[in-house]
């Protein structure tokens, strides 16, 4: 059991031999195991020399157990940490041996997932397994995995993993898509708001990706869909690129402490607005249309044009967007 520890089958019997007493001589532990005394005397020198037992200097000669505290705990340690390092040069090696194979079989390049379910393990298990940060084109509809029960996102955010979101527009026409981008916001995630995305697609720290091959495939179609996960590759260099691209034009989205959510920073100025022209105007400006804006809100489409005229007249505005630049300007965001 303590050869982990660096001690031989017969060494750990008699130590635990000497751990049960207070001290004994070579005959002694001779007599009680049934070793040789030759033999015997071998051990207990062998325990002494790793530290395990200290001899007396009386005569008959004496040993005693050095206490398993300081004598175990230490070794077990530095085994542990030994492990620890191997696992580490293992995992390496795990690696430039995958690396390699890659290079030299495409097939280790891109892998083909078909099915909602199979992607959905996929996807999570990319997250699970996320250490720096993750980056996400948000679509409108889903294929596999509906707005808001993405629950490793949290899990992974909760450890330090970076999430950075782009949403199109589309996207906040689904039912409940404002509130679940609330609540991934005030949990940690980077979010902004694009007009349109080109693809699906998730990135876990620029080493693997999942990208729908075909279109198609989201909740109520026949069909399933068919995605490709990508290792380390210049395919996936050119996906992250894609995603830094639309990054940068985006417009970042904001939570107030209402849970509205904003496209634009403002300043600190009393404003001439309601909760509900502020809340209609932070969607506005994230690019939200007014069906959608009516439908989260719960109002008729001609409210929401009325409160955005009003807003306009406010603000001496003639377009929206002069109206979302104003509202910027005056700090109504």
């Amino acid at each position: 059991m303590l050869e982990v520890a660096g001690l031989t089958a017969v060494e750990e019997t008699v130590y635990r031999l000497l751990v049960a007493t207070a001290t004994a001589s070579a005959d002694e532990v001779a007599a009680q195991t049934g070793l040789p005394p030759g033999q015997t005397e071998g051990v207990l020198t062998s325990l002494a020399t790793k530290g395990l037992a200290s001899p007396t200097d009386g005569l008959p000669r004496q040993y005693a157990a050095t206490p398993p505290d300081v004598a175990l705990l230490p070794r077990l340690q530095r085994q542990a940490d030994s492990l620890d390092k191997a696992r580490t040069a293992v995992t390496d090696l795990l690696e430039s041996y995958r690396s390699t194979a890659r290079r030299q079989d495409a097939g280790q390049l891109i892998e083909v997932i078909t099915g909602s379910e199979a992607l959905r393990q996929n996807l999570r298990q990319m997250q699970e397994n996320a250490r720096h940060e993750v980056l996400w084109f948000c679509k409108a509809q889903y294929v596999a995995m509906p707005s808001g029960s993405n629950r490793a996102e949290y899990d992974a955010l909760a450890r330090g993993v970076r999430y950075r979101v782009l949403y199109e527009r589309a996207f906040f026409d689904d039912d409940g898509a404002i509130d679940n981008v609330v609540e991934g916001v005030q949990a940690g995630e980077m979010a902004r708001s694009v007009p349109h995305l080109p693809l699906r697609l998730a990135v876990a720290d620029r080493s693997i990706a999942i990208c729908p091959l075909v279109p198609g495939g989201p909740h109520g179609s026949p069909n399933e869909p068919t995605a490709a996960l990508l290792r380390d590759s210049s395919l996936l260099g050119a996906l992250t690129a894609l995603f830094e691209r639309y990054w940068e034009d985006a417009v970042p989205l904001h939570v107030s402490a209402s849970g509205a959510v904003s496209g634009a920073d403002g300043a600190d100025e009393s404003d001439p607005l309601s909760e509900t022209d502020r809340r209609l105007l932070s969607l506005l400006v994230a690019g939200v249309a007014d069906k959608a804006i009516a439908s989260q809100m719960g109002l008729s489409r001609r409210t929401v044009q009325r409160h955005i005229q009003h807003m306009m007249t406010l603000a001496g505005a003639a377009t929206r967007m002069q109206l979302a630049w104003q509202a910027a300007r005056r700090g109504w965001l």
